[in-house]
C-alpha cells in the first residue's frame, strides 16, 4: 500500500494514523517533496477511476490564480499537477490496483476492508 501525503493537512494525518492503527504495511510518498510525475499521476487516475480535473484542488492559490474558469483538457490537467503537486488532492491511498481519495476517511476504512 501506498499513501500520498501531505503532513501539514489534518485530512492526510488521519487517513495516515488509521492505516498505522491498522498495523498496514505502507510506503509514504512525501508528494510535495517528491512529486509525481505525468505517468504516476495518469496512473494514479487510473485506479481512482476519476478524471484528472477531479483530483484538482480548487481552493488552492494556485488554482485560483491560473485555472480558474479555465476548459482545460485531461493531459493539461495532468501537466498542471506535475507543475503544481499542491493541486493534488490529499490524501491518496493506493491498495493494489485501487484507490481513493481519504475524504471522508470512510473511503479509507472501505479500501482496507476489500
Amino acid at each position: 500500500m501506498k499513501i500520498y501525503h501531505n503532513n501539514r493537512c489534518a485530512k492526510s494525518r488521519d487517513s495516515f494514523k488509521l492505516l498505522q492503527s491498522k498495523g498496514v504495511d505502507f510506503e509514504t510518498i512525501e508528494y510535495l517533496k517528491t512529486p509525481p510525475n505525468k505517468a504516476e499521476i495518469t496512473n494514479l487516475l487510473v485506479k481512482l477511476n476519476m478524471p484528472a480535473k477531479d483530483l484538482i484542488r480548487k481552493g488552492e492559490a494556485v488554482y485560483k490564480e491560473n485555472y480558474k474558469g479555465k476548459e482545460l483538457s485531461e493531459e493539461e490537467w495532468i501537466d498542471a499537477m506535475v507543475q503544481h503537486p499542491k493541486l493534488i488532492e490529499r490524501p491518496i491511498v493506493v491498495k493494489g490496483d485501487k484507490a481513493v481519495i481519504g475524504r471522508p476517511i470512510d473511503k479509507v476504512e472501505e479500501l482496507l476492508a476489500n
